[in-house]
């Protein structure tokens, strides 16, 4: 029954795509998957190792593509996450919209933020979707879980989102979020006010947007290769926050900044992040926490305290031998006092590589240390995590 079945998916989407080609649409079947054995030893309190994919790197789906004339293309995108061990995420980006290669591209859906995919976040982390990303367990990037952080496979519900092309190594990103909160808010682990199971989904009080933009230039100098970025998040605070009167939760700012420096085999790359009034800051994404929610283990060192302000910064250095890529990079967040919630910091650095068998498939490994500085715990959960893994796109 069960060979039925995937026999019968499998011709279906043989026949689809024929039939989407013979009315001038191209859809082609993209996807990854990704293994990694990992082990965790969170000090004071557990020691754990598993073989798995537990940042959910692993996705399938479809990109679809449909001349419009006049150098216009519409766009559209179908993609849902799994892990190795059988659990599936559910959907990460989909969305339909109109792309132009001398303006650029809209889209109408689900999509990833500028700040994850645009400017800095996973585009300066070569250990994104790892258990040794910067995000999150790494402590050295913001990881809302409304998806307007650089959480691992996070996105945002409900956007407006316009991507501009390259104009003399000048781009832009923006993103906007219509909602009304009482109806449309990110669930952030229960903690802070969020309705049901809306991860990923936010809203304004009475209908206001969020948004956030961002924006970088490249340029080369010789054999010397310069990108500077910057962005502006505002996640505004929903109803239903508002009403948790001992925390006063106010709508939160993100201010980003940073760059990267690439010489020959050689690069550097950092950023710095201010937070005001952390909302979504104040959890993150299941894949940067790498626990469940409620449990103590769950351990998120880029967490702002809830209605309290931070900073976040990050840099790191790699160097390109042959097929390997070494890499070393570390930072630190530091999320001031509130009237509730004690200061708390969080110091990291990593070590490790990546071996690139073919543009496809590749190898990664390295080790990560943690040291926790929480004012409001008894213990401070140091973390020490290794891993090492292997991942193929197709």
């Amino acid at each position: 029954m069960n060979k039925y079945f995937v026999s019968m998916v499998l011709v279906g989407i043989v026949a689809l795509t024929v039939t989407a080609s013979a009315f001038g649409t191209r859809m082609s079947l993209v996807g990854r998957i990704q293994s990694e054995y990992s082990h965790i030893d969170i000090e004071g309190f557990s020691s754990q190792s598993t073989v798995n994919d537990p940042t959910f790197f692993s996705s399938w789906g479809f990109r679809i593509f449909e001349d419009l004339g006049k150098g216009f293309q519409a766009v559209a995108m179908i993609d849902f996450g799994f892990n190795t061990n059988g659990a599936t995420q559910g959907s990460r980006e989909i969305f339909v919209g109109i792309t132009n290669d001398s303006i650029g591209t809209l889209k109408i859906g689900r999509t990833h933020s500028p700040f994850a995919d645009f400017a800095g976040g996973w585009t300066i982390d070569p250990f994104v979707y790892t258990t040794l990303q910067a995000a999150g367990s790494g402590g050295t990037m913001i990881a809302s879980a409304n998806g307007l952080g650089s959480g691992a496979y996070s996105a945002v519900n409900s956007v407006i989102r316009f991507t501009s092309r390259e104009f003399d190594g000048f781009s832009f990103a923006v993103l906007f979020m219509p909602g009304d909160s009482e109806k449309l808010e990110a669930n952030l682990g229960g903690v802070l006010g969020g309705q049901g199971g809306n991860i990923g989904q936010t809203g304004g009080e009475d209908g206001e947007w969020d948004v956030q933009a961002a924006a970088k230039y490249n340029f080369d100098f010789r054999d010397h290769r310069f990108q500077v970025f910057g962005g502006y998040s505002r996640d505004n605070v929903s109803t239903a926050q508002k009403r948790i009167t001992a925390v006063n939760l106010k709508t939160e700012e993100v201010g980003r900044i940073g760059g990267l420096w690439s010489y020959k085999d050689f690069q550097i790359q950092g950023q710095y992040e201010f937070i005001s009034d952390a909302l979504g800051a104040a959890t993150c994404s299941d894949a940067a926490a790498l626990g469940v929610i409620g449990d103590i283990e769950r351990q998120c060192n880029s967490a702002m305290n809830a209605g309290g302000d931070g900073e976040i910064w990050y840099v790191g250095g790699q160097y390109k031998l042959g097929n390997a890529t070494f890499i070393a990079q570390g930072g630190m967040t530091d999320a001031d006092r509130t009237h509730f919630a004690l200061k708390r910091k969080a110091r990291s650095f990593t070590v490790g590589g990546l071996y690139h068998f073919s543009k496809r498939t590749n190898l990664f490994g390295g080790y990560q240390r943690v040291n926790v500085i929480d004012e409001s715990a008894t213990v401070d959960r140091d973390r020490d995590t290794w891993t090492a893994g292997l991942r193929h796109l197709f």
